[in-house]
């Protein structure tokens, strides 16, 4: 059974692919046969504009628990052989500075069914009972519809392919590396500290700010420019939001 046949999951992508198609005609005197990548593009700046309320939350969660770091690492010294009454009191801490330890995922949520609606678009043959028509378009000759792995694996691969996709995964690399150098998280080497603060810890999330250029690999290149989008502009709005709104100094 196809889910996205189904009545409600296919307005929605006929939608959105009606939505794409208007731009990529709006777009294409100025950006030619890249009308309908440029719309891709312009659908993600739209996206990421509209979440710049959220953005700013965050940039406030995460200035509100640097500055409460002290007193939760003195209540995990206090409390590290009661879990359930350390929970307490965590909470009770949060509780009491009007904020969460999950206060500020929002981005990531609302991000998450735009990417899931740009992956169906390009991977589906059919939208809504007729002919998927984004699968025609192409950037610099390759389709918008193209993974690099499924490319490669089907002996498909084109130079303009590794040229296209090996641009697009170099800016997520160069933009994941200055990301991590600019926003490195403090380690804590104390007996004391959180599993998350160890240094253990902060090397995983290094590694980790290059999971979407391997993501980028195995999804349709409308994807992929997607994620260099938003990953771009991920790094400038951090910038700005971190003057904004800077850590307290350990």
């Amino acid at each position: 059974m196809d889910l996205f046949a189904l009545p409600p999951l296919a307005a929605i992508l006929d939608a959105a692919s009606g939505v794409l198609m208007w731009l990529a005609a709006l777009l294409e005197p100025l950006t030619g046969s890249a009308a309908a990548a440029a719309s891709v593009v312009l659908i993600t700046l739209v996206v990421r504009a509209a979440l710049i309320p959220t953005a700013i939350s965050q940039a406030r969660a995460e200035q509100t628990r640097s500055r409460l770091a002290p007193r939760l690492r003195e209540l995990q010294r206090r409390h590290r052989n009661d879990r359930e009454r350390l929970q307490r009191e965590t909470m009770k801490l949060y509780a009491d500075e009007n904020t969460s330890p999950f206060a500020g995922c929002l981005p990531l949520l609302v991000q998450a069914p735009v990417l899931g609606i740009l992956y169906t678009l390009f991977v589906h043959p059919t939208i809504a009972g007729h002919p998927d028509a984004l699968l025609s378009e192409e950037l610099f000759g390759v389709p918008l519809g193209t993974s690099l792995v499924g490319a490669i694996a089907a002996g498909t691969a084109t130079p303009a392919t590794f040229a296209v996709f090996g641009a697009l995964i170099a800016v997520i690399v160069v933009v994941a590396e200055i990301t991590r150098r600019a926003f490195r998280v403090p380690i804590d080497d104390s007996a004391d500290a959180p599993p998350l603060a160890g240094p253990t810890a902060a090397r995983m999330i290094g590694v980790l700010q290059f999971a979407t250029a391997v993501f980028a690999m195995f999804v349709p290149l409308a994807a992929t420019l997607y994620l260099t989008t938003t990953v771009t502009w991920s790094l400038a709005q951090r910038v700005v939001l971190r003057r904004r709104f800077p850590l307290a100094v350990p």
